[in-house]
């Protein structure tokens, strides 16, 4: 990925995460963020560090500048949502709200396997 302006988005649990500005520009919410925000940091409230570490990573591997084979998506993709239901439930969220139009897809896809991970756990228990 070639150089470009850095951003820092700090977690709620104030962890700070310095990202290629490209990256952060994919969410229409930090766009805004970003053109309203002068200060040295973006606050990402109700965001912890380990959630946004893995959408950031998800961005990173499916930016086009990435150069990633179809199968090297599709392996980190399977192996990326093989997390539990609180995991998930808190990566559909951030999906949807920080990062909607960047991960529709994957927004679709996270959703669904949370609801088949929570209707599972109804059944199984029923």
């Amino acid at each position: 990925m070639a150089s470009s302006q850095k951003i820092v988005l700090k977690c709620s649990d104030n962890t700070e995460f310095e990202i290629d500005e490209v990256i952060a520009l994919e969410s229409q919410t930090l766009k805004h963020m970003i053109e309203d925000v002068c200060d040295s940091s973006i606050p990402v409230p109700n965001v912890t560090a380990p959630i946004l570490g893995l959408v950031i990573e998800y961005c990173k591997r499916h930016m086009p500048a990435a150069n990633a084979s179809v199968d090297d998506l599709k392996s980190f993709d399977d192996d990326f949502t093989n997390v539990d239901q609180g995991t998930l439930f808190d990566l559909m969220l951030v999906c949807f709200y920080y990062f909607a139009l960047f991960l529709v897809g994957f927004c679709v896809f996270v959703t669904v396997a949370f609801t088949l991970l929570v209707l599972n756990t109804i059944l199984v228990d029923s």
